[in-house]
């Protein structure tokens, strides 16, 4: 037996039911007691005060081939629960470590305010953080829309406070939804000329629902047409009526562009910050939200992480969902290292093993053994959750299938540039699904299309969806040669309108001819037993066998048909080139005479960008 590999691994047999005896039943409600996850055997004996050993004995009695360092799943938790009389319920390291540490009321320490600005595109939130930074992040911006999550702190007046910027697009309401589970404060941009719109309604929901106060800044208040007025009237009817008003909500009227009370606004977010009390512990491992994740080509997996517990430190290892990793390196929001990062504090983290998922906590734990063992056991489990999945179509099939009206799935793997826009896609995707075909989602992940991703659609039958993502040349030809349709975005509403396109069986296949060569028919011949060959000389290009060929005559097409059998002297061959003569056989030779041209080509899917 590999005893390392045994160190990482929860084997378990299924026993045979233990009956129940009258006196256990007889005795009452079991005491209840949480265990945190990735605990060993060993772990969970020395807990209750037994010896491993005698543990793992009992273990082994009931059918489990176990020893003291095995990891503890939810099986082996029953089993032990039932030995020692105690109902154990497994949770998580970081909901373990959270509380525990609010627990410790003397070491919890005044934190910055963690700040979310969100509101309708266009309505002005990327250029109040550039006001308050006195930066050009809109300048940086593609298209003037912020596409991913960033975070960035401002300091005024010796504070300092941390800004989480949303994108304004209403597919990413997923981002703000996670945006307003990890902020304390809500600043909602409002333009005093346009007014409330939809996704302006969106964030108060997401706001309203995460139980977080707002501030709301109005906007654009320089505009000639600007009407504040009307803007608090219009958010009065969606529950939030200004203090001036007699309601509770706190409003500024702003003008990002020419920074006007930009100072008050900042004093309105500090001020709210203090009547909230806002506490953390600096002292415990560090605990805090993946706000964004990516690949980056020279450093690996990277993550913005919002710590909300502790302080991090370079060194340190972690977990996150089911990556792990140690910090390599902790850089802000300019790029500059730094030493550590306490709450509230945005920082980008290297060290990750894989690119970890946004909205997932990340945990410093004692060492990377603690930390590999873990991200084993969380992988295991997700394992054993992941129901198997159906061999669904192709794009092409999908369409066929649509025709003679079947029920249908599309399934799509999905690649991003960054871990943010793949979480929009996961959720956004399946929305678009009808009653006639379900969109399903096999796979989603950030980076360029790689060999396993066309290899895995491949094998399932999958399309693939990039966004913002590139495929090399390479790539390109294994997806041509393994028949995998991919399909490349840079604009979320193409990619949305394509699908839905697609599902309601409207959205054809984009295919090209590409020219392969020509040939001219010298001779026919008529064999016995063979049909009609054609001597032919290759005049350009080259001919191959199973091609499409055009047959031209006086520029003209007569007909089109495929080559059947290709011959160079004797021999069969796959092809012939320019100055060659071949032997041609077609699978429709009505009307050829000698100088006809045979043009030669294949039919490919285009890929769309």
């Amino acid at each position: 037996m590999d005893k390392a590999k045994d160190k990482t691994t929860t084997k378990s047999a299924v026993p045979a039911k233990k009956k129940v005896s009258k006196a256990e039943t007889a005795a009452g409600p079991r005491p209840k007691v949480q265990i945190q996850e990735g605990s060993t055997v060993k772990d969970v004996a020395e807990r209750f005060k037994i010896k491993p050993k005698d543990l793992v004995d009992h273990l082994v009695v009931r059918g489990y081939d176990v020893s003291a360092s095995d990891l503890v799943d939810e099986e082996l938790l029953r089993a032990i629960s039932d030995i020692i009389k105690v109902d154990l319920e497994m949770v998580s390291l970081e909901e373990d470590i959270r509380k525990l540490a609010f627990q410790l009321e003397d070491s919890l320490m005044p934190r910055p305010p963690v700040v979310t600005i969100m509101g309708h595109v266009d309505h002005g939130k990327t250029t109040l953080l550039d006001a308050i930074r006195s930066s050009h992040l809109t300048e940086k911006e593609a298209g003037g829309i912020t596409q991913h999550i960033g975070a960035y702190r401002a300091k005024y007046k010796n504070r300092y406070i941390t800004f989480i910027d949303t994108p304004g697009h209403e597919a990413f309401t997923q981002l703000r939804a996670r945006g307003a589970k990890v902020t304390d404060i809500v600043v909602l941009v409002v333009a005093a000329d346009d007014g409330v719109m939809p996704q302006t309604r969106e964030a108060i929901n997401h706001a309203q629902a995460a139980n977080v106060p707002i501030i709301v800044a109005i906007n654009k208040i320089d505009k000639p047409d600007a009407n504040p007025e009307r803007v608090k009237q219009q958010l009065t009817k969606e529950g939030l009526i200004v203090e001036e008003w007699g309601g509770k909500t706190i409003s500024v009227e702003i003008s990002a562009k020419e920074k006007k009370n930009i100072d008050e606004l900042l004093e309105m977010i500090l001020l709210l910050g203090d009547i909230l009390e806002l506490k953390s512990n600096p002292y415990v491992p560090a605990q805090g939200v993946i706000l964004e994740s990516r690949l980056d080509a020279q450093k690996g997996p990277v993550a913005t992480v919002i710590v909300q517990l502790g302080t991090l430190r370079p060194g340190e290892a972690f977990i996150c969902g089911q990556t792990y990793g140690k910090a390599r390196a902790l850089f802000d929001e300019f790029g500059h290292p730094v030493k550590e990062a306490g709450p509230s504090v945005p920082v980008e983290v290297l060290g990750f093993n894989d690119v970890p998922p946004a909205g997932n906590y990340f945990q410093v734990v004692p060492g990377i053994d603690i930390a590999r063992r873990i991200s084993e056991f969380r992988l295991a489990r997700a394992r054993k959750e992941t129901p198997e999945k159906q061999v669904p179509l192709t794009l092409e099939d999908l369409f066929k299938k649509i025709e003679k009206g079947q029920t249908k799935e599309l399934t799509v793997i999905v690649k991003a540039d960054v871990n943010g826009s793949v979480e929009v896609l996961k959720e956004l995707l399946p929305t678009l699904s009808t009653d006639k075909v379900k969109i399903n989602v096999l796979q989603a992940s950030t980076g360029n299309v790689t060999e396993a991703d066309v290899l895995l659609a491949s094998a399932s039958g999958a399309i693939i969806i990039g966004y913002n993502v590139k495929v090399p040349p390479k790539i390109q030809e294994i997806a041509k040669n393994e028949k995998v349709e991919i399909r490349l975005y840079k604009i979320i509403y193409q990619l949305t309108d394509d699908l839905k396109k697609a599902v309601a069986g409207m959205l054809e296949p984009v295919i090209k001819e590409t020219y392969l060569g020509r040939a001219v028919v010298k001779k026919i011949f008529n064999i016995a037993k063979v049909g009609t060959v054609l001597g032919c000389q290759v005049i350009d290009g080259k001919v191959v066998r199973n091609a499409e060929v055009k047959v031209i005559r006086d520029n003209q097409v007569l007909y089109q048909t495929r080559i059947s059998s290709l011959k160079h002297v004797k021999d069969n061959v796959t092809e012939v080139k320019k100055d060659a003569e071949c032997g041609l056989g077609l699978e429709k030779t009505q009307d050829i005479q000698p100088g006809d041209i045979l043009e030669a080509f294949v039919r490919e899917k285009v890929m769309p960008t």
